[in-house]
């Protein structure tokens, strides 16, 4: 889950604002970047949501793609999304999400990595699959924000406990979560190209709850 610097830590303010912001403040909260990343504050999902009825992303079986009981809503209207990446966005290898419903961020980064695709974070280019994602965030599940802090808390000190050691924790304010990290994104000081950091990024990346994979 690599990227350059640069690329990875101009993304970070809009992550880190859509981590505490509603869903009505997006585009507010990411300017004019084209789109957003998905967030982890909006409404809860319906508990007793249908499945949907489409068929399964191409390179799914249905196996694969048969989200677990009580997140359909979430995971079809993910599936949407994906699917309007593949076609309208451009992005014909673009992941399915895990069954969680989340997207699968690894793969994303992958694709968002190879020069000229940063749209692969945001949407797609001139955020064509923006609605889309708006109502990924409007039916994703609430999330336990002490769980989040702790989580990204954990994640922090296993960072700096396997060399990176300006990699700073997560803070918690009026129940919001702000992610750790860089502690100056704007102007990065900690090397994400470095053999130590992609070795402590690999080491610590089950320290995140499924969702927070690059917030921090």
């Amino acid at each position: 889950m690599i990227l350059t610097t640069t690329s990875r830590t101009a993304l970070r303010p809009c992550l880190a604002a859509l981590a505490v912001l509603p869903v009505l403040a997006l585009a507010t909260a990411c300017g004019d970047a084209g789109g957003v990343r998905e967030s982890d504050a909006v409404a809860t999902a319906p508990e007793n949501a249908s499945a949907s009825s489409s068929p399964p992303a191409s390179g799914s079986t249905s196996a694969d793609a048969a989200p677990p009981a009580g997140k359909s809503a979430f995971y079809d209207a993910q599936l949407k999304y994906v699917r309007c990446m593949r076609v309208k966005g451009g992005y014909t290898d673009y992941p399915d999400p895990k069954l969680s419903g989340h997207l699968d961020w690894d793969k994303i980064e992958a694709i968002a990595s190879r020069p000229g695709q940063q749209e692969a974070y945001k949407g797609g280019k001139n955020g064509v699959c923006v609605p889309e994602l708006r109502g990924v965030m409007a039916v994703e599940p609430r999330r336990d924000r002490q769980k989040d802090y702790e989580s990204m808390l954990a994640h922090a000190t296993c960072m700096r406990d396997n060399g990176v050691s300006r990699f700073i924790n997560p803070t918690m304010s009026d129940g919001n979560v702000q992610p750790g990290g860089d502690p100056n994104p704007a102007s990065p000081v900690v090397d994400q190209n470095s053999p130590t950091y992609k070795k402590a990024r690999e080491a610590c990346r089950t320290k995140l709850l499924d969702g927070l994979d690059g917030m921090q």
